[in-house]
């Protein structure tokens, strides 16, 4: 993986508009992974009803979550912003007993200046309950970014290691873990790095909120996802944490080289991950045989766009291109080596990738390339379906288990759906056609 193939990557920076989800959606997988969690909203009518549909299933469970709805009075500041925030989190704490409550703060606290940093401090000492303030608004690239901002606030939160942990430290190899997955996910990954005598010290989000790891200067932090350059940034200049800079555990080929990256900052040789990816490969073949030479285009939404490309030019599929919202070159550099020396592996061509693409011009190149599957944001999926082009919403890649090495065979599952019902598809309307012209 040389720098001079990472050279050959073409990018390109269009002024498109940013057509994604809202980076509040963050709230419905974090108040699920931090247990302990309340998550109060702080927005208009608008951001209310983009939860309640986002999320609507959840609303009969009693979620821990909830809109502070704000109104023209406070708009025009004729309320007093302190007093009404208090008298919300008294009832949350008063109903729920929540060990952190996190502020989200949306595009609407961010044009009238409400100062959220401001007030919270004051009413965590007062209501003896962590307040967490994350801008998770509108103004961001992407909508996965609304977790990197909550993370990067948990961050500042995370204890400081004692003199005595330290010294334990010193002497183990030891990591921790940013990012957010579902608990059987989380399991693997530690699984596999406890394999190579690899400990973790700890997962930014833990469980519940008291549980958060300790970071100290000089302690090593790897992430999980590539939309988290916000929180790589604040551990490495507030807490002086080091950072590996390693590609992200998705498919068995990202997975072997994030392992073999950390293992190589501990001077530890890895042992047994190319045979563990090669077994991995072999079983996906079912799902390879269905994609291999077939082309697909990311038009852009949820960060993950790099890593997965990469992971399907592995697996034999031809990109046109790769469209991503936001990139930030330093924190995604060793997957953008990893895409390099795949392409240079596969004797491919290194894709283009385009920053804030254009969707109009995006759609003309669609139009020419013809492409067998194009993965996409929710609103230009039926648009596009509609020109009998397959497509596949990205969202699904941010909710599915998609890391680690078993996991792979969901990205598959997901990439190939479209492809085999619309193949079933055009097969049952073949059959009626020919059953129709037998009866003529």
């Amino acid at each position: 993986m040389t720098s001079a193939m990472q050279n050959n990557t073409t990018f390109e920076c269009e002024t498109g508009n940013y057509h994604t989800f809202c980076p509040i959606s963050c709230v419905s997988w974090l108040y699920q992974k931090i247990e302990d969690s309340f998550f109060l909203v702080i927005g208009t009518k608008t951001c209310g009803y983009f939860l309640q549909n986002a999320m609507g299933v959840m609303i009969f469970a009693e979620p821990r979550y909830a809109m502070a709805e704000l109104e023209e009075g406070d708009i025009s500041a004729q309320l007093n912003d302190y007093e009404e925030l208090k008298r919300l989190c008294l009832q949350i704490k008063k109903d729920r007993q929540p060990g952190v409550i996190f502020w989200i703060g949306t595009c609407t606290t961010e044009i009238i200046k409400m100062d959220l940093e401001g007030i919270a401090p004051k009413l965590e000492a007062e209501i003896e309950i962590p307040i967490i303030v994350a801008r998770a608004n509108g103004l961001d690239y992407a909508f996965t970014q609304g977790e990197d901002t909550v993370l990067a606030a948990m961050a500042h939160r995370c204890p400081d290691t004692t003199t005595k942990q330290k010294a334990i430290a010193g002497q183990r190899n030891e990591i921790t873990i940013f990012g957010s997955l579902p608990e059987p996910v989380v399991k693997q990954l530690s699984h596999e790095l406890k394999k190579q005598n690899i400990d973790i010290k700890g997962w930014l989000p833990s469980q519940r909120y008291s549980e958060l790891p300790s970071i100290e200067q000089g302690d090593y932090v790897v992430g999980i996802n590539p939309f988290l350059s916000r929180t790589a940034t604040t551990l490495m200049r507030r807490k002086k944490a080091k950072l590996i800079g390693a590609p992200f555990p998705i498919g068995p080929d990202g997975t072997r080289a994030w392992i073999t990256k950390i293992c190589n900052v501990f001077n530890i040789i890895p042992k047994g991950l190319e045979e563990r990816e090669t077994d991995i490969w072999n079983n996906l073949e079912e799902y390879i045989s269905l994609i291999r030479g077939k082309s697909v285009f990311f038009m852009g939404d949820n960060l993950l766009e790099i890593s997965l490309a990469r992971f399907l030019i592995r697996c034999g599929m031809i990109v046109y291109e790769i469209g991503i919202p936001y990139m930030d070159k330093r924190y995604q550099k060793g997957e953008l080596e990893l895409l390099a020396f795949t392409c240079n592996q596969m004797n491919v061509k290194i894709p283009k990738i385009v920053e804030k693409p254009d969707n109009y011009n995006q759609l003309d190149r669609i139009r020419d390339l013809q492409p067998d599957l194009v993965i996409t944001g929710m609103a230009h999926a039926n648009p596009l379906e509609a020109r009998g082009i397959n497509t596949k919403w990205s969202v699904e890649f941010t909710f599915a288990q998609i890391h680690g090495f078993t996991n792979a065979h969901d990205i598959l599952e997901l990439i190939t759906r479209p492809l085999r019902r619309n193949t079933g598809l055009k097969n049952i309307s073949s059959n009626i056609y020919v059953a129709n012209e037998s009866n003529i």
